[in-house]
């Protein structure tokens, strides 16, 4: 692999990607659309650089892995359980509808019925990547609604491993056979194997590695160790078990999830997840041939009909059957709405197999772009329709209210446990974020809520509940404190920020960040020494209290509160 094609092929993807993500969002459309034409702009078929197609497509592999491993990491095996009462039904009732639609459908374009049904198929099958950003935009996907739209994807994921084992046998010349039964049963062996493994590794292996490369306290190293996971895992669980990576990335973060390490780990594989996730979406829309509308409009727009409408009302109803109220059915229909990277796959394989024509395929690229594009739109739509009707969650977007007796300490050093028993006594909701293992441990064994996270890892803060607290403080001297207050002044704006700092000249940049109170070290030391020196020469406490508030006048060189 040229080193030139890579690095071209990298930066020019999202080089364009930022610029096109821009000019959508002030738009005020979803940036999802921008990177889709980023890949048009740099793709194939169009004229001007024309980035390596199959660099674009491995750095897009990356991309869903961490995505996946990071959703992995919020789901709870209790939660898992409920999902999948309605999950496995629904996903089974829904591809059997879209691909029969799909199948008569085609059948009036001139199709046969093999050719129709596995077209069918591929469409089925929704992108968890698009679903998992469009579902966090809303800050849907830790609720419910969430839970069950990626639950359903992965059980779409497991079929369609079956089914890429299942079209080559089904459609060999050498007919059937008992072939099929085998191939179910040995992906079904293969799947189980894969559950076993990563449950023995999240048991003893992965918790124990974890520990020991925490213990350094290095943040290089956890956040090496957290890819080597995700990634290692992913690649594993396919090259071994023959299931998809996503699969196994997914299962790799459902294990971390159960270890005290979850919210770090999740928080430490953000930013790289972030942009090799749009590297995704840059890599599809290199394969859309824009003649394709031109040729095929027809039967796009069918096919497009039973993806925008067919899945969306069949999933609605399978929802509402399997007892779910409106306000669920409608959002989680409005997620599947399009169709995503393992319809590809399973499309791919279907042409080498002569299944469906090049007309086939790029009917389903387009239909894949334009679902895509369209998805975020349709499901904001979606989601305020079902907040009027039900009044149960709060529409997308809206932020919770803020709860003055929620408070979050940052470091549980001497300042800090002082700080944790003032508002103990008080009765505060107190949620503590420590690096140190061992006193997040001792803590949560006291009874106390507290995170092992790195407050500098974004992410850490909105895990800890920023958003609805009534309070933060940054007990701990901690580097770029400026920063941390900034983020959490955007999270929320009514937050009551106080923060410790070493040296007066951190004072100002953390207060113009948004800081309600700043307590500086070399100030409060001065203050100490000075009342601690003239102790005997003052009997009147509020005299005394006077001079110390007018040290820090001076010191501060600001009015005191």
């Amino acid at each position: 692999m040229d080193e030139i094609n890579v690095l071209l092929t990298f930066t020019g993807g999202l080089a364009a990607a930022l610029f096109l993500g821009y000019v959508a969002n002030r738009l005020r459309l979803s940036p999802i659309i921008g990177y889709l034409l980023a890949g048009l702009v740099v793709g194939p078929f169009t004229p001007g650089f024309t980035a390596h197609q199959e660099i674009a497509h491995q750095f897009a592999e990356i991309g869903v892995i961490l995505l996946l491993f990071g959703i992995g990491l919020r789901f709870h095996l209790r939660e898992l359980a409920a999902v999948w009462r309605i999950a496995v039904p629904g996903a089974l009732i829904q591809s059997a509808f879209s691909t029969m639609a799909t199948a008569v459908i085609l059948r009036l374009f001139g199709w046969d019925w093999d050719s129709g049904i596995v077209l069918g198929l591929a469409i089925s099958v929704a992108s968890t990547v698009v679903m998992a950003l469009v579902l966090a935009e809303s800050r849907d996907l830790h609720a419910p609604i969430g839970h069950i739209a990626i639950g359903w994807t992965v059980v779409e994921d497991i079929l369609t491993v079956m089914y890429l084992l299942l079209l080559p046998i089904v459609f060999s010349s050498t007919g059937i056979g008992s072939e099929a039964g085998l191939a179910i049963a040995l992906t079904a062996a293969k799947i189980l194997g894969l559950v076993v493994s990563v449950i023995v590794l999240g048991r003893w292996v992965i918790p124990w590695a974890l520990e020991r490369i925490a213990i350094t306290r290095s943040r290089e190293l956890f956040t090496l160790a957290v890819l080597v996971l995700a990634l290692g895992i992913a690649v594993g669980s396919s090259k071994i078990f023959g299931v998809s990576m996503a699969l196994g990335a997914f299962l790799a973060g459902l294990t971390v999830g159960r270890t005290d390490f979850a919210a770090r780990a999740g928080n430490d594989a953000l930013p790289m997840r972030d942009a090799f996730a749009i590297l995704f979406f840059v890599s599809v829309g290199m394969l859309f041939d824009p003649m394709s509308l031109i040729n095929a409009p027809l039967l796009i727009g069918a096919v497009l009909l039973v993806v925008l409408v067919g899945k969306p009302l069949s999933t609605l109803l399978t929802v509402r059957i399997l007892g779910r109220p409106l306000s669920t059915a409608i959002p989680v229909g409005a997620a599947l709405s399009q169709v995503g990277e393992f319809s590809f796959i399973l499309g791919a394989v279907a042409r080498e197999l002569k299944l469906i024509n090049d007309l086939g395929w790029n009917a389903m690229i387009a239909v894949s772009i334009i679902s895509i594009a369209l998805n975020p739109t349709i499901y904001r739509y979606a989601r305020k329709l079902s907040s009027k009707g039900a009044g149960a969650s709060m529409p997308a977007g809206s932020h919770a209210e803020t709860d003055p007796r929620k408070c979050i300490i940052v470091g549980y050093g001497p300042v800090g446990k002082t700080v944790h028993r003032l508002l103990a006594e008080r009765g505060a909701d107190i949620t503590v974020v420590e690096l140190n293992l061992d006193t997040v441990r001792r803590l949560r064994s006291e009874g106390c809520r507290a995170l092992y996270g790195d407050v500098l890892r974004p992410g850490t803060l909105e895990e800890a509940g920023v958003a609805t607290s009534g309070s933060l403080i940054i007990t701990a001297d901690v580097e770029d404190s400026a920063e941390i207050v900034r983020e959490a002044r955007l999270r929320n704006k009514d937050l009551r920020i106080l923060v410790r700092c070493a040296h007066l000249r951190d004072v100002g940049p953390i207060r113009r960040a948004g800081a309600t109170v700043v307590a500086a070290g070399e100030a409060e030391v001065a203050v100490a020494l000075a009342e601690a020196v003239t102790e005997g020469d003052e009997k009147d406490v509020s005299r005394i209290v006077a001079r110390g508030d007018e040290i820090r006048r001076k010191l501060y060189n600001t009015p005191i509160d």
